[in-house]
Order: structure tokens, then C-alpha cells, then sequence
């Protein structure tokens, strides 16, 4: 059975990605309506078409938007909305 704090996260997680989503898309000035990318949609390759540039235009937006520094050499953080939303949660934890 879910608990109050449980969908209070849940809660939480789900406007930190909105919030996310919406900042990556404006702020790389991508075309996508934001109800279009999914939380998991790879950011690289197939999924949002993203390159190395934009790793450290992500990066910058990261440290401005939600103070979180993160480094553009660990790859992994960049995998997804929710990989970074991770990151986010744990550095400000």
C-alpha cells in the first residue's frame, strides 16, 4: 500500500522532471513540445539527437538552474531526464 510520503515523493520526482524537461528543451532551444519527451527518452544518440556541445550547455544549465554541479566526463548522468533527476536528488540531499 502506497503512503502519504511516498506519493509526496513520487510528487516531488515528477516536478523536478517537468521542470527539467521543460529547462533542457528551452534551453538548448530544442523543437520538441515538452509532452513529447518521455523522463526516459535517451538524450543522446536516437532519442533527442543531443552531441558533445550540448553536454556542456546541459552542464551550465545544471549549475544556473539547480545549483548542482556535475561533471560533462561522467556520461552516465547525461543518459536521461531521469538519470540526471538522480543526480539532482542526490546532490542535494
Amino acid at each position: 500500500m502506497e503512503t502519504e510520503s511516498q506519493r509526496d515523493a513520487a510528487a516531488r520526482r515528477f516536478e523536478l522532471n517537468t521542470r527539467l524537461r521543460a529547462s533542457l528543451l528551452e534551453g538548448l532551444e530544442l523543437p520538441d513540445p515538452p509532452e513529447h519527451v518521455d523522463f526516459d527518452e535517451p538524450l543522446f544518440g536516437r532519442g533527442l539527437g543531443l552531441d558533445s556541445l550540448d553536454t556542456l550547455e546541459i552542464v551550465s544549465l545544471l549549475e544556473e538552474e539547480f545549483g548542482v554541479e556535475i561533471s560533462d566526463e561522467n556520461r552516465t548522468v547525461f543518459g536521461s531526464i531521469n538519470k540526471i533527476a538522480d543526480t539532482i536528488e542526490a546532490e542535494m540531499s
